[in-house]
C-alpha cells in the first residue's frame, strides 16, 4: 500500500476520553496502522500512570496535554471540552511543524467537537475520519435520564455536524452504523464497522489464584469503568438477592475505576455486602488477566436503555477471551456479540439476573459449554485481528480519489464483515 503511494501515509489520531496506551480501541487502531506502514501520532490527555508529556511507543508518537479539570455537572463538561480542544488544537500545530506532520485527522468521540479542528485544517489539505465510539445524544439520556433541553439538542448539533464534516467515518457495529446514516446523513458505502475486539496477542491465561475468591467457592467478575449509566449498582443488588437466599458463597471483584466507583463502593457497604466484594480501581494488564484468568463467570450488568442496546461492550468480549460464560441483560448488540456464551436476563430485572447467577454457578457443565463457544466465536469472527482489513480499508477509501475501484472495494470489505455473524 505504502509502496504505491510513494509517501508515507501521516495520521493524527485525537483521542479525549482515555489516555492512550490505556485506551485499548485506539492503541490497537494506532499500533495496526503503524504496522502498515503508516507514520502515526496521537494527542490525547494525561492521566495517572500516563503522565508523559511525549513518549513514542510501539513506533507511535504519543503527545499528551494535562487536564487541571474534574468536570462535574453541564458546565464543568462545557469548560473541559474547551480546554481539550485549546490544548488539542496546540499540539496539532506543534505535530504539524515540529513533528512528523499529518494528513489525516482521525477524530474519536465523545466529545463530538473536533469538527471544528478538521475545519481548520481543511484548507491545508487534511482529511478527516470520525471514529464513531459512542452514541453522546443517548449517553447524556442514560446518564441524566432526559432526553430534551439545550445539553441534549447541543449534542446532537455536535454529532450533526461531526458527521457532516467526517469524509469517512468508522463505527463498532450495525446499530452505530445505521445511527451515522439515518441521523448523520452518511452514505452507506462511507460508514466502515470497526469491531473492538481484543488483540489475543496482548491477553494472556495465568492458573487461577485462590485468593481473589476469599474463601469463597465462586468468583465473579465485573470489568470496566464504573460510571452512573454502567448499571453496577444492579449486579450489587442481585448480590443482594443472592445473600438473602442464602448464597454466602460467591465472592465478586470489580476491576475499574471511574467517577462512580467510589459511590458503589459505599453503596455496596450500606447493601452488607462489603466482605463479599472486592474493588480494584484501575489495575495492570498483568493484573487483569490473572484476575480473569481466575474467576467463574463474568457479569455484564449494564441496564437496557437507548445508549446501551445500540452499544457494543468492549468487556464481554474481554470475557470470552478469559472463556468467562456470562450474564448479562437482554441488550441487542450484547446479544449479537455474546450469543450462546452468555445468558440472558429480562431487561433491567435484577431478581432474574440473580437467579440466572445461581444457575449457572450450579451447573459447571453448561459453564463449559458456554466457555468453549465463547472462545471459538471471539477467536473466529470477533478477534481484533477481523477488523483490521476493514480498518485498513476505511483508510484506502479516504486517500483514494471519489469514485475510484479503490474506494468501491473498500466498501465492499465493509459489507462482507459487517454481514459475517
Amino acid at each position: 500500500m505504502m509502496a504505491r503511494s510513494g509517501l508515507q501515509r501521516r495520521v493524527l489520531i485525537v483521542v479525549q476520553n482515555l489516555p492512550v496506551p490505556f485506551d485499548r480501541r485506539v492503541w490497537l487502531e494506532a499500533t495496526s496502522l503503524t504496522k502498515a506502514g503508516y507514520g502515526v501520532s496521537v494527542i490525547c490527555p494525561k492521566a495517572k500512570g500516563f503522565n508523559r508529556s511525549f513518549e513514542q511507543l510501539e513506533g507511535v508518537d504519543i503527545h499528551r496535554y494535562g487536564l487541571p479539570i474534574d468536570a462535574k455537572g453541564a458546565f464543568g463538561f462545557v469548560a473541559e471540552f474547551l480546554w481539550c480542544f485549546v490544548r488539542t488544537w496546540m499540539k496539532s500545530l506543534r505535530v504539524a511543524f515540529r513533528g512528523r506532520g499529518f494528513d489525516v485527522i482521525h477524530a474519536c468521540n465523545p466529545p463530538e467537537t473536533y469538527w471544528a479542528l478538521a475545519w481548520f485544517w481543511r484548507p491545508f489539505g487534511k482529511r478527516f475520519l470520525f471514529d464513531h465510539h459512542d452514541l453522546s445524544p443517548e449517553m447524556y439520556a442514560a446518564k441524566f435520564d432526559r432526553s430534551d433541553g439545550a445539553m441534549y439538542r447541543g449534542l446532537l448539533f455536535l454529532e450533526r455536524m461531526t458527521f457532516r464534516t467526517a469524509d469517512q467515518v468508522i463505527t463498532t457495529n450495525e446499530s452505530h452504523k445505521r445511527i451515522a446514516v439515518e441521523r448523520g446523513g452518511m452514505r452507506p458505502d462511507q460508514v466502515h464497522i470497526v469491531r473492538s475486539g481484543p488483540d489475543l496477542a496482548r491477553f494472556k491465561r495465568y492458573p487461577a489464584d485462590p485468593s481473589w475468591r476469599n474463601g469463597r467457592r465462586h468468583l465473579a467478575v465485573y470489568l470496566g469503568e464504573i460510571c452512573k449509566q454502567d448499571g453496577v449498582d444492579y449486579m450489587l443488588r442481585a448480590l443482594k438477592d443472592l445473600r438473602g437466599r442464602g448464597r454466602d458463597d460467591i465472592q465478586a471483584v470489580f476491576v475499574g475505576g471511574g467517577p462512580h466507583q467510589p459511590e458503589i463502593k459505599a453503596y455496596a457497604q450500606t447493601l452488607g455486602l462489603g466482605d463479599m466484594t472486592t474493588f480494584t480501581g484501575r489495575v495492570s494488564d498483568e493484573d487483569l488477566c490473572r484476575i480473569l484468568s481466575s474467576a467463574d463467570i463474568g457479569i455484564d450488568p449494564d441496564p437496557k436503555n437507548d445508549w446501551s442496546d445500540k452499544s457494543t461492550m468492549n468487556k464481554i468480549m474481554e470475557y470470552m477471551y478469559f472463556g468467562l460464560p456470562i450474564v448479562a441483560f437482554d441488550l441487542r448488540e450484547t446479544r449479537f456479540s455474546a450469543q450462546e456464551a452468555a445468558l440472558y436476563a429480562p431487561a433491567n430485572a435484577e431478581t432474574a439476573m440473580a437467579s440466572l447467577i445461581a444457575q449457572l454457578l450450579d451447573d459447571e457443565p453448561r459453564r463449559k459449554l458456554m466457555a468453549d463457544f465463547g472462545q471459538r466465536r471471539l477467536r473466529e469472527s470477533l478477534a481484533w485481528e477481523h477488523s483490521v482489513p476493514v480498518l485498513l480499508g476505511a483508510y484506502d477509501a479516504l486517500f483514494a480519489p471519489a469514485g475510484s475501484t479503490q474506494a468501491a472495494a473498500a466498501a465492499r470489505l465493509d459489507q462482507r464483515s459487517s454481514e459475517r455473524s
